[in-house]
């Protein structure tokens, strides 16, 4: 099982709905980083009552005891703050910025597939080259030890509803 985070050099041209569910102190460092919304007891009752309009949810560890509740809520949704994927943490303001700035995570499914977004149609080849070689560069890094020969078997990028292409992965 692989999973993990990649930070895209050229970003994923979506922009990120944030949240930071953190104490006082910690709430202007939040809105410095750009989180789009900023506080704590507020929000955790707006989604106890089922709003989610949320593309990730940024925390701190003290704020986790609260958050445990709600996991049947935000879990499925995949916004429950993890601290693998670096949601969870006392740096706030890089968290933020690192998802703003297009920080994705990705994880294989059952039959050893990884889906993840590097880009949109409207980026130039460069930009779309740069991430994938991100992607993969991270991918080969996280490898695990016991896995034996050929890694990335093949590689197939699409746009949303679209044909894919075959991409050579020994380039």
């Amino acid at each position: 099982m692989v999973r993990g985070v990649v930070s895209l050099p050229h970003g994923t041209g979506k922009d990120m709905k944030v949240l930071a569910l953190v104490t006082p102190d910690k709430e202007q460092e939040a809105k410095d980083a750009g989180a789009d919304f900023v506080g704590l007891d507020e929000y955790l009752d707006k989604i106890k009552s089922g709003w989610t309009d949320v593309d990730v949810i940024v925390t701190m560890p003290s704020v986790m005891g609260k958050l445990g509740p709600l996991g049947r809520v935000l879990g499925p949704r995949g916004l429950m703050p993890n601290p693998k994927t670096g949601t969870v943490t006392m740096d706030i303001g890089k968290a933020v910025s690192e998802v703003k700035a297009g920080k994705i995570d990705f994880k294989v499914d059952k039959a050893g597939i990884i889906h993840a977004p590097i880009g949109k149609v409207s980026f130039s080849a460069d930009k779309i080259t740069g991430n994938a070689v991100e992607l993969l560069q991270t991918l080969n890094k996280l490898k695990p030890t016991a896995a034996k020969g050929i890694y990335v078997r093949s590689i197939f990028m699409s746009s949303t509803m679209s044909p894919s292409l075959a991409i050579d992965p020994k380039i």
